[in-house]
């Protein structure tokens, strides 16, 4: 089994595209913080929407650093069913490391809800100015991306 770096952009963003969670990892006083949230993409930005306070908002304003990462595929496979050395898990996977900012202005906030409901469903969605006012949204502007495919058989003259 081998795991294989993926380099080509559309590939990893079509990755990230198809996964519903991503996992925000955080560092509150030196002790991994790590969340399962909704997320956009757009460019080199991931969005993300929570409430507008509590513990991620505190660990992210005393450290701003972040990293994001996607997984997709979940199938077992194998060499041969009696080895367990031959068992692998076939997936994908998507790091982010980057630097969140805070959005405050109420159309930007707007435009990125839209966007984040786009990432789940091909419906048009409005928001009332409650619903923007009282909720939270970061941008991750992504400083390194890196992705991985797990499983792959191993390639080798008896297997090509």
């Amino acid at each position: 089994m081998r795991t294989l770096f993926i380099e080509n952009r559309e590939e990893i963003n079509k990755i990230i595209k198809a996964c519903k969670t991503c996992f925000l990892g955080m560092s509150e006083n030196g002790q991994p913080y790590v969340l399962p949230l909704n997320f956009a993409l757009e460019n080199n930005t991931v969005i993300l929407h929570s409430a507008p306070e509590g513990r991620m908002w505190e660990t992210i304003k005393a450290n701003p650093k972040v990293s994001v990462t996607w997984n997709l595929g979940e199938d077992l496979a194998w060499q041969d069913e009696k080895v367990g050395c031959s068992y692998r898990v076939k997936s994908k996977s998507v790091l982010v490391e980057g630097e969140v900012e805070f959005i405050d202005d109420f159309d930007e906030k707007y435009r990125c809800m839209k966007l984040l409901m786009a990432q789940y469903s091909n419906r048009e969605f409005k928001f009332s100015a409650p619903a923007i006012k009282n909720v939270g949204v970061l941008k991750v502007h992504i400083k390194k991306i890196t992705a991985k495919q797990f499983g792959a058989k191993a390639d080798t003259p008896w297997n090509r």
